[in-house]
């Protein structure tokens, strides 16, 4: 089944995030090799696709995952989350629709 995992960051989180972010695509690259995800990337903080100094102020994922508590625990082992770039994570099931 298909999983959203939301992280928001805490402010100013642009140094720690860029600090972990190679440990972090690292680990959705995997997702991807297997054919797991479906996609991935960060939320600017401001509407641009490059916020500069702004930074960003969470990601989004959606990948396969076998289980909901499966997908909670790859998403509580982030990098983002040990090095504090997350303030919180949510994991939700979903269910694709569009595009078919």
């Amino acid at each position: 089944m298909l999983y959203v995992i939301n992280g928001e960051d805490v402010p100013d989180s642009l140094e720690n995030r860029m600090t972990v972010r190679p440990e972090h695509l690292k680990r959705i690259q995997a997702l991807q090799d297997a054919g797991r995800l479906i996609l991935a990337g960060p939320y600017p903080a401001i509407d641009n696709q490059d916020p500069g100094p702004a930074g960003f102020s969470g990601s989004l994922i959606v990948a396969e995952f076998e289980s909901l508590e499966v997908a909670q625990a790859w998403a509580n082992a982030d990098p983002y989350v040990s090095a504090g770039v997350y303030r919180k994570v949510t994991v939700k099931p979903f269910k694709k629709v569009l595009p078919a």
